[in-house]
């Protein structure tokens, strides 16, 4: 999930979008702030609750919809928090009387619009992460290339979809099977690798990488089709076999330039605990040193 921070009238609203459902999904206390007035967060958590005991023994629905999942704090650290997607806020604003009820209405009505916008055509959200990877400095090349990954991917999840593979826990499952089988390494010491904390892997690889993960994708759904693969195993043996492909095809091409195609390479801006660079060590090497840590706790 990325996080982020979404700005009203001044004030700043913790959100983190959930990738997997393409959500948004706010900080209920932080709307709550905006209209109570308070200056004082506590005093705003604090109306919250009561609130939310309030509306759950009147039965209310918009309670249920919330969620609890970890953003940033004051004190840097991250804790679970109350959210609630766009919709569920609209309903939940209505419950607390203030001057401010009708412009956060607004706002959040135009939040939910652009997605709107973006579910009847496609087309927007491209356009909306083309102009973002421009703005960050990504190449024509790597952009047109991250794009094709993208469509790649979205064709094995409309597959998964429908074969009895269920979103969250088995999508991850199997995703990270076949990027451990390309790549060597798990999607998790990846983003270590690259210094990755909630950013998306995908944005920090390398043209190749992109590369590499995409022919892993396609070969999984190729061969998931051709065998009909339904439900986890079998869709397992299909992510495995798809994803030794590519390695294959990775290991070949390494021989013969000398390079290797999984590195620490990253986009992250100057002042973060990681810049992009070339490594000059033995990959395998720094890998196999960042899982002794791990061990080592």
């Amino acid at each position: 999930m990325n996080k982020d921070l979404a700005i009203f009238e001044g004030h700043e609203i913790r959100r983190i979008y959930d990738e997997k459902t393409e959500t948004w999904f706010f900080s209920v206390v932080d709307i709550i702030q905006i209209l109570t007035q308070q200056p004082d967060f506590q005093t705003a958590r604090k109306y919250w609750n009561k609130l939310k005991e309030r509306l759950g023994t009147e039965g209310n629905q918009s309670v249920t919809n919330c969620h609890r999942l970890k953003l940033p704090a004051a004190d840097g650290k991250s804790y679970h928090t109350d959210v609630a997607n766009a919709e569920t806020l609209l309903r939940l604003v209505q419950s607390v009387p203030s001057p401010k009820a009708e412009p956060i209405k607004l706002w959040l009505a135009k939040v939910g619009y652009e997605r709107m916008q973006e579910m009847a055509d496609p087309a927007r959200t491209l356009e909306r992460a083309r102009a973002t990877w421009q703005k960050h400095g990504r190449s024509d090349k790597w952009i047109q290339q991250r794009m094709t990954g993208q469509e790649t991917r979205n064709k094995l999840t409309d597959y998964w979809a429908t074969h009895d593979i269920k979103q969250g826990d088995e999508y991850a499952i199997l995703t990270n099977l076949i990027h451990q089988e390309w790549s060597g390494v798990s999607v998790t010491a990846h983003k270590d690798l690259k210094g990755l904390k909630t950013q998306n892997l995908h944005d920090h690889m390398s043209e190749a990488e992109l590369i590499f993960t995409a022919l892993a994708e396609l070969s999984t759904r190729q061969i998931a089709e051709t065998t009909a693969a339904t439900g986890l195993p079998e869709n397992q043996t299909a992510a495995k076999t798809g994803g030794r492909i590519a390695k294959h095809a990775r290991l070949e091409l390494e021989a013969q330039t000398g390079k290797k195609v999984v590195t620490g390479e990253n986009y992250l801006p100057p002042g973060s605990a990681k810049k992009i660079k070339r490594r000059t060590m033995n990959e395998p090497a720094a890998i196999e040193s960042f899982r002794e840590r791990r061990r080592d706790g």
